[in-house]
């Protein structure tokens, strides 16, 4: 799969050059450039959800997948508090993965949740009053470009790559840590006919 990056904070330049982000930085870029086009189609069609109408789950999968099996930790708590812990669907208080000094989030959801899916890495990183479970120092979101929300008929209302980027510079002072965005391009070979909802070779 291809993306584009955008480094905030000298983000990118950090994870190149300093061995504590470079082993952890590589696994993510191999990650994302090891998922084809089949591989979303295979986790697609096989639709776990009757009324799955996009590719966000098939990627969300797969990157789950392949993150758990290089030993991030998936939803990693933030805090030890008990009351800041998840409970059921609660995960407003959790990392989707973390390994040692990097947050990572997968933003397919509401567009209204962008600003909190770049402060959660932030929570992480810096000193907080309540006591930490996990202490990373830097953080990389994960999403859909509009012309993949597009191609892979993302929900109206999914937050996009284009979306993150506007909250940067209104947000510079909260975000204090350095981060990338990942932005998902689409597919080279397919797209979801968003009437039949099913893939459309091209």
């Amino acid at each position: 799969m291809e993306f584009e990056v955008f480094s905030f904070r000298n983000a990118e330049t950090i994870f190149e050059n300093d061995e504590r982000f470079c082993e952890l930085w590589n696994e993510i870029k191999g990650v994302l450039k090891n998922i084809t086009d089949e591989d979303i189609i295979d986790i697609f069609n096989r639709k776990s959800r009757k009324n799955t109408k996009s590719i966000s789950d098939a990627i969300n999968k797969l990157i789950d997948e392949k993150l758990v099996d290089l030993n991030w930790n998936r939803q990693s708590p933030i805090f030890n508090d008990s009351i800041y812990r998840p409970k059921g669907k609660n995960h407003w208080w959790t990392l989707d993965f973390a390994k040692e000094t990097i947050a990572v989030e997968v933003a397919f959801n509401h567009g209204e949740a962008t600003a909190w899916n770049l402060i959660k890495p932030v929570l992480s990183s810096e000193l907080n009053h309540v006591e930490k479970a996990i202490q990373t120092e830097s953080g990389i979101i994960i999403t859909a470009t509009d012309a993949m929300k597009k191609a892979g008929n993302f929900d109206s209302s999914c937050g996009t790559y284009e979306k993150f980027l506007q909250y940067l510079d209104p947000f510079r002072n909260i975000l204090t840590v350095p981060l990338i965005i990942i932005g998902l391009k689409p597919p080279k070979t397919f797209i979801i006919n968003r009437h039949s909802k099913s893939i459309e070779r091209i």
